[in-house]
């Protein structure tokens, strides 16, 4: 008995490769912008070491706004600075407006708490020792806080994954948009388990390879 495929095996990789775009390159500005985020709310809070109450509620403000809102109102809601940023509001890189600005704020708040965790003893001695702010947030902070942050990035790619699937209801391209244009709107059920698999094995990846890169940091 022969096994055909609806759809040719370079479609659902050219999907992947658009899902994989999409989350690397948000994916990466949630990293670069996150951890300086996540510095400033560990920094100007209560009992920190640079406290500023005002800024520390405001941020935590903007923060927390974006985190409550559901990613397909908040797709729907920056289409306009979606237009401005990426000149369409359709296609891969119209997704990762979005989504980057989706991902910031859940990862700040992660890497929060893993800086929060670091002993504060450290942070003592390192100041008892004349050392400067950016030098204690470089050489005690985020050393201490690594592996945690390290997780929680893995989860904030999960969490990507997800949300570049849906964004595929919008035309955004990628594993997403293939399962709704050919497996739902056209009732191909083998392309929609095909897909659900590639995600599946796509999240199995990215959650085991961030494990064993969180053990290998914890047992240095």
């Amino acid at each position: 008995m022969s096994f055909e495929l609806s759809l040719e095996p370079g479609t659902y990789l050219d999907a992947l490769l658009d899902t994989l775009q999409m989350v690397v390159v948000s994916g990466g500005f949630a990293l670069l912008a996150g951890i300086p985020l996540a510095v400033l709310l560990i920094a100007t809070a209560p009992g920190g070491f640079r406290p500023a109450p005002r800024i520390h509620r405001a941020v935590g403000s903007v923060v927390n706004g974006f985190r409550a809102t559901p990613f397909i109102v908040l797709l729907v809601a920056l289409i306009p600075f979606t237009r401005l940023v990426a000149g369409t509001t359709i296609g891969v890189w119209a997704a990762i407006v979005p989504l980057a600005i989706s991902a910031t704020p859940f990862f700040a708040r992660i890497a929060e708490v893993s800086l929060r965790e670091v002993d504060p003893g450290l942070i003592e001695a390192a100041q008892a020792m004349g050392c400067q702010r950016w030098h204690i947030v470089r050489h005690v902070l985020l050393p201490e806080a690594l592996p945690g942050i390290v997780g929680g990035f893995t989860i904030t790619l999960v969490a990507l994954i997800s949300s570049s699937a849906m964004a595929g209801a919008v035309g955004a391209g990628g594993l997403g948009d293939l399962a709704i244009r050919y497996g739902y709107q056209r009732f191909d059920t083998q392309v929609m388990v095909l897909v659900i698999a590639i995600l599946i094995a796509l999240v199995t990846l990215v959650q085991f390879s961030g494990d064993r890169l969180v053990h290998w940091l914890r047992s240095r």
